[in-house]
């Protein structure tokens, strides 16, 4: 068992369960005889390189737990990927800290920041165990069934198109909810667990998965509207052209420091699409909102199973490290085999993980490209949980 001290930090963009995920590593780490201090760095590497700590090992147990139950990222977050001098730089700081447990919570991005660190460690013959817990409300890890954060966000986008879809019954028209979903589409998906009966929205799912025909959007969204007399539309904020260009990306330049282009936080895709749908559809009511950063962090909609989830994540990282089990790893989620959901937690390579992306299976998606099927509404309801139920007049059901 190797003895030293720990330190913890939080990257990219927050969910509303990545707090269990520090607060279970923090405990396990404090029950463990292998650690010493522990320290937690403010806005990911960024608190590295600038020495800003706090000492977790102060913070009282109901502290703590508080802060578990809150969304966004308690330390702070950041987007930055280090280069070899950055790596220098916090070994640096590591080593008069005495630190040998290094843990990091985020995506496939922060993965690949933890991979960086890693190998750098070993070029350089600091012995420090280097751990990424998984965190993405994409649910595009790659090695994991589904991903902390995404349960949650997924039950946010389920319940706000569920009001939308009464919102659009009560007034017509056409809705257009803009969702977040870079390269994988599982939070647009999501939209589906809104349908409660027949004739319930969405009425279209649009996912980065399938190329983006505006020609067959504006045809699928007429046929929609004579069933239904109007229609919901949920489309993901990565949909992208045969060509595989992203629409948005036509709109802004905008990158990070992975080289991702910037796709949240504008309106510009639903007002293209509404504008679009205005103008070749001939339909007059139409209206366009993106969720954007709403859907990461919004108080008293955790998913039960994915906060628990998030918890175990933290601890199954500590518990890998002290135990010597590997020097370095990604915490991975399976589902068990089973009829009755569950799930264990198992240690991957970083390789396996960093930077790469996984998308919706094709047995997720309908042959129409416009909607989901089946069996992903049996994968996902159980990460989301029930929603509040709706209802109607018998007398005016449809379907």
């Amino acid at each position: 068992m190797k003895k030293g001290n720990m330190l913890i930090a939080q990257s990219g963009g927050p969910s509303m369960v990545i707090n269990q995920s520090l607060a279970g590593a923090v405990l396990a780490a404090r029950d463990s005889k292998a650690v010493g201090k522990i320290y937690g760095a403010l806005h990911g590497i960024q608190g590295i390189l600038d020495a800003t700590f706090i000492d977790l090992r102060k913070e009282s147990r109901a502290t703590l737990e508080a802060v578990a139950d809150t969304p966004s990222s308690a330390l702070g977050s950041v987007r930055r990927k280090p280069t070899a001098e950055d790596c220098q730089a916090i070994f640096r700081v590591l080593r008069k800290l005495d630190i040998r447990y290094f843990f990091y919570i985020g995506g496939n991005d922060s993965a690949e920041t933890v991979h960086i660190i890693n190998e750098e460690a070993v070029k350089d013959g600091y012995g420090i165990s280097c751990f990424h817990i998984p965190k993405t409300i994409d649910n595009d890890l790659r090695e994991n069934d589904h991903t902390p954060g995404f349960g949650s966000a997924a039950r946010f986008v389920a319940c706000a198109v569920k009001g939308d879809d009464l919102d659009n019954r009560a007034l017509g028209g056409v809705k257009i909810d803009v969702i977040m979903g870079r390269n994988a589409g599982f939070l647009t998906a999501a939209s589906a667990l809104a349908r409660q009966d027949d004739d319930d929205g969405p009425h279209l799912i649009y996912l980065p998965e399938r190329p983006f025909s505006v020609e067959k959007f504006v045809k699928d969204v007429k046929a929609a509207m004579k069933k239904n007399g109007r229609c919901v539309v949920a489309v993901s904020e990565g949909i992208a052209d045969k060509d595989g260009m992203p629409i948005l990306a036509k709109f802004t330049h905008e990158t990070d420091s992975h080289g991702n282009v910037q796709l949240s936080g504008t309106g510009a895709l639903g007002d293209l699409l509404a504008k679009v749908v205005k103008e070749q559809a001939g339909i007059k009511r139409v209206r366009a909102d993106t969720f954007g950063y709403l859907q990461r962090s919004f108080p008293g909609m955790a998913s039960a199973s994915d906060a628990k989830e998030a918890r175990l994540a933290g601890v199954a990282a500590v518990q890998a490290a002290v135990n010597d089990e590997m020097s370095s790893g990604s915490v991975a989620i399976r589902r068990k085999p089973s009829k009755k959901y569950g799930v264990t937690f198992e240690v991957v390579p970083l390789r396996n993980v960093a930077r790469e992306t996984r998308h919706m299976p094709d047995a997720f998606i309908n042959k129409a490209g416009n909607g989901v099927t089946p069996a992903f509404i049996e994968y996902a309801r159980p990460l989301v949980g029930a929603l509040p139920p709706c209802a109607r007049f018998a007398q005016l059901r449809r379907g």
